[in-house]
Parts: structure tokens; sequence; C-alpha cells
């Protein structure tokens, strides 16, 4: 889900930075204090989410939501309870009063997240993701995955050509991927299935690579 943050208020904005990077499905790609770069940068890029100030100078955040003829999804973020009502009338999402926690951040981004999952139920299947590896995003194509292998809450991406290490668990990791595309072999591991070159009663070989397969995962795997 790729969200920008405005506020006037650097400061804040790295409290939304922070929180951000501790969400899996969650891509900050941008933090702006001036609204206007703000505006500019939404002609030009795809945004899902926006978490956004009421109160800045030249434009409110109320005002800047209704000037938008493309409107991603909004959560209000604000010292200010008195515009809850007129918030929620532009369709917000969510309205988060400073200061707010991690798990009340959280719990705004996981409603941002249902939405737009039942939206895209009906909307042509993206064909990648972007992964946090370090202080990078990097696109990864679903075609080019061989395989994952968890180790608590860390996943390697094996690649065609590198390894991949992000910060999430195997079930999140689930989650994010295509299940006609991809399957779960073993607490740890998740396969592309056309990826598979030989399925044997205790390990499969993913182009090369043998891979463990558990007891609870064997009957699905009979009818990749």
């Amino acid at each position: 889900m790729r969200a920008i943050a405005i506020d006037d208020e650097p400061m804040a904005l790295e409290v939304v930075r922070s929180h951000a990077g501790k969400v899996p499905f969650l891509e900050l790609v941008a933090c702006f204090t001036d609204a206007f770069k703000a505006m500019e940068y939404l002609q030009h890029e795809p945004v899902e989410l926006l978490f956004l100030d009421i109160k800045m100078p030249d434009i409110s955040g109320l005002e800047f939501v209704t000037s938008l003829q493309k409107k991603p999804l909004v959560i209000f973020t604000t010292a200010y309870s008195e515009h809850a009502v007129t918030s929620f009338e532009l369709d917000a999402i969510d309205y988060l009063l400073k200061p707010f926690s991690l798990p009340r951040f959280i719990k705004a981004c996981n409603k941002a997240h249902e939405l737009l999952q039942l939206r895209g139920a009906s909307a042509p299947a993206r064909d990648y993701l972007f992964l946090k590896t370090g202080y990078e995003q990097v696109k990864v194509h679903f075609e080019e995955i061989l395989y994952l292998e968890a180790a608590g809450n860390y996943v390697t991406f094996v690649l065609e050509d590198k390894k991949l290490l992000t910060r999430m668990t195997i079930s999140e990791a689930t989650d994010m991927l295509p299940a006609d595309q991809f399957i779960r072999v073993h607490r740890s591991y998740i396969v592309a299935k056309n990826r598979i070159s030989k399925i044997e009663r205790h390990q499969i070989v993913v182009q090369g690579n043998e891979v463990p397969v558990g007891g609870s995962y064997i009957q699905q795997l009979q009818v990749v």
C-alpha cells in the first residue's frame, strides 16, 4: 500500500515515518512539509493512502482533499478534535489525534488496507510488490521469485539472481503473494509453483535448490 505523509511539522512526519516502518504492508514513499509539492507529486505518482495534517499554512488538510480530482484514501492526523465530523464527511478512513500511539496507527492502517483489498477484488491484479530492505524499497516482480525462507520476524526472498532480506513474518508474506502462483510447503518456506522441478516425500527442488516440505503441507502439495 503506497502512501505519502503531509504535515508542516517535521517532527510529526518523523512519527509517521517511524510508525510506518513497522507496518509490513505499508510503503511510505514520500513525506512533505509543503502541501503544494505533495499535490504536484500526486499528479505524477500512484498513491493509495494519505496521512494528512489538517491545520497547515496556506491550505488546510480539508481543503487539500477537496481540491483533488482523484482522491486516495485519507487518514487525517491532527492535534485538534473539532474537525472530526467534517473529516468523515469527506470519507476519511480514520482520524488520528496527536499524539497517537503505534497500536492506534496500525489500527487505522488496517482499516485502509482492508478497504483496498475489497476494492482490489474486482481490479486487475498487480504482478509485483515492494520490499523494504534496510532503507530502500525494492520492486520485485512475482515471476522473479523462486522461494521464500523465514527466520523469526525476517523473510528472505530468493530471486533468480539475488536474495533480499526484509522484516516480516511468513504469514504476512503469504498474504502479500497471489495464492494461484505460490504455495506454502513448510512453516518456514513458500515456493513459486511454476519453479518446482521435483517433488519428493520430504523435500522439493526449486530450480536446483532443495526446500524442505513439512508433514502437514504434503497433501496440498500433491495438487500443484
